[in-house]
């Protein structure tokens, strides 16, 4: 059998082609891999990878996650500057008044070691203030230092039921009804009980503190298989301005309070490579959202 010039130049475009395609879709699913791998660390926060800058593609990759490193950095460090700012305000507070104090009633001892002032008294307020900032020193070796969850599987009505339970006395002496309705049956949690209990036990104290006279808790599956719990509340609103502070260790709203409920709230659920978000808060409603993954 004889072949044709033409044959053979049809064959040779052909079998170009062919190696071009086969060429392109292994390129192509390189390349998803190489997304699928970059999507799954920043999901997981990780921003230690780098690829090849040997084509565009690979390029455009190393400056996306350029961007993820400065706006994580940007965050960071504004995060930082809220913290410092609100530990200076705290230390300052309860520091002031003992110097101010105790330089007073140094200046009123005479040589023979009399004072016009009520020593014990000088000496009582010095001590209950030293006790104060013991206190917060205190409270912030508690938000450091969150135990690694022990996580076994939850069933999540019957944590659900418990921690209602658990607060039952407290809603009923406020005139609230906490209730717990699943969207979907038999949901499961894979978490540290003591831990996520401690979570929901603090947004309900919160949301009777605000006044709250229904709090509504739902659990659904997402679109990915993770599980959501949605905590909602008809309690006074979060201010507007305290709105993207509150997860900041300390910053706190009410009279009393360490302020640190949200941030332990907040590290606990990243420990268990999850999340806790404010999704809303208005005149009507106020809610809360956990993610499972």
């Amino acid at each position: 059998m004889t072949f044709t010039v033409w044959q053979i130049l049809g064959a040779c475009v052909l079998v170009s082609i062919v190696v071009a395609v086969i060429t392109w879709l292994r390129t192509r699913h390189k390349d998803i891999k190489k997304v699928a791998y970059m999507m799954d660390a920043l999901e997981d926060g990780e921003l230690n990878f780098r690829f090849q800058d040997n084509n565009k593609f690979n390029r455009t990759l190393n400056r996306i996650r350029t961007i993820f490193e400065k706006q994580r950095q940007a965050h960071e460090q504004d995060s930082w500057t809220k913290l410092i700012r609100v530990l200076t305000h705290e230390i300052m507070n309860t520091v002031s008044p003992i110097a101010s104090l105790s330089d007073a009633m140094a200046k009123s001892v005479d040589e023979h070691g009399h004072s016009e002032l009520d020593i014990k008294a000088g000496l009582e307020t010095i001590s209950d203030s030293s006790k104060n900032l013991i206190g917060f020193v205190q409270t912030y070796r508690q938000l450091s230092g969150v135990a690694k969850p022990i996580r076994k599987a939850l069933d999540l009505q019957e944590l659900m039921d418990s921690v209602i339970s658990l607060n039952r006395e407290f809603a009923t002496a406020s005139g609230a009804t906490c209730t717990y309705r699943p969207e979907d049956a038999d949901l499961m949690i894979y978490a540290d009980e003591g831990q996520i209990a401690q979570i929901l036990i603090n947004l309900i104290k919160n949301a009777l503190q605000a006044g709250a006279r229904n709090i509504d808790i739902s659990a659904r599956m997402g679109k990915n298989d993770e599980v959501i719990v949605r905590v909602a509340n008809d309690g006074e609103p979060i201010p507007v301005s305290a709105q993207e502070q509150i997860f900041i260790p300390f910053y706190t709203t009410k009279k009393e309070g360490s302020g640190i409920g949200l941030s332990l709230s907040r590290q606990i659920m990243r420990n268990h490579n999850g999340s806790i978000e404010l999704v809303k808060s208005t005149a009507q409603q106020t809610v809360f959202e956990l993610r499972f993954n």
